[in-house]
């Protein structure tokens, strides 16, 4: 099993151009396919939000107005997805699976297209084998991300949030954290190629942390019959932050991928994150997989 298809969501932001960049760096490990993907908005979407008392003149305005700069956006961000395939090296573009399948390396595709971010990205990321996500920006509340929510909890997909700035390595020391609950088992599933290539594998778990279900010496059995030799460690929150704790379990080790479980509870039809989840997100600087 390995990953040849991943599809990365396209900003024009610098996480963006940090994402790409980590992108390309799992597509050479899996000599896979990175498709670029940007959404613009759709002017049409922007018309029921006009609001009562509006002429048709005026809706027809901002229409315009809106059409006008996200064609912008998406000429910054098909520039900025150029600039990086023409100094990248090694990476040859391919619009279909023939052409790629063909060729010893890497490969990129670009795509624009106008749309609900949030719809678009999680029904076109069931088609891939990862998606690939750039980190929230600095002060950004992730919680009101819709697009972040709808990759993690509506793709069916692994996501890989690339970290602010590239990473030197990845998937060389990998940490899993372990609860026992359903996601974090199948972040374990979707993380068995990288674990698989791994030089060193930690299982990280926390009595605050675990949940009805395996404890950690369960997964390690599973582990062994993928012939996958792993050491486990109890990390303790640090301030009460199960996510911290999480963290800084992770760094002592050195890890260059964290793979865990994704969680969230509705409260008044939103989708809220779980704290821990929140926590990592928000603090991460190595890539972390996350499965929900």
């Amino acid at each position: 099993m390995a990953y040849r298809r991943l599809l990365l969501p396209l900003t024009g932001t610098a996480a963006g151009e940090a994402a790409l960049a980590t992108s390309l760096m799992v597509a050479r490990i899996w000599n896979a396919h990175v498709h670029c993907l940007h959404v613009r908005v759709d002017a049409r979407d922007v018309a029921p939000l006009a609001g009562e008392g509006l002429s048709g003149a005026m809706i027809e305005e901002m229409m315009a107005a809106t059409e006008r700069e996200s064609g912008e956006r998406a000429n910054r961000v098909r520039a900025l997805f150029e600039r990086f395939t023409e100094h990248a090296g090694g990476v040859t573009l391919a619009m279909s699976a023939e052409t790629a399948l063909k060729t010893d390396g890497p490969t990129l595709s670009f795509a624009s297209i106008a749309g609900r971010e949030e719809d678009v990205v999680a029904q076109q990321s069931r088609l891939y084998d990862m998606a690939v996500v750039p980190h929230p920006e600095a002060g950004e509340d992730i919680s009101s991300s819709d697009a972040l929510h709808a990759v993690l909890f509506d793709s069916g997909r692994p996501v890989l949030i690339a970290p602010r700035e590239v990473p030197a390595t990845i998937g060389t020391r990998v940490c899993i954290a372990w609860n026992g609950s359903a996601e974090s088992a199948a972040a374990v599933a979707a993380s068995l190629p990288w674990l698989h290539r791994a030089q060193a594998v930690r299982v990280l778990y926390a009595d605050e942390y675990q949940r009805r279900g395996p404890t950690v010496d369960g997964i390690l059995s599973y582990l062994r019959w993928h012939e996958i030799e792993a050491e486990k460690v109890l990390f303790k929150p640090i301030t009460k932050e199960v996510g911290a704790g999480l963290l800084g379990a992770a760094r002592d080790f050195g890890a260059d991928l964290l793979c865990m479980g994704a969680y969230s509870h509705s409260r008044l039809r939103q989708l809220i994150l779980g704290g821990v989840t929140r926590h990592v997100l928000e603090n991460a600087d190595i890539p972390v997989l996350m499965c929900r």
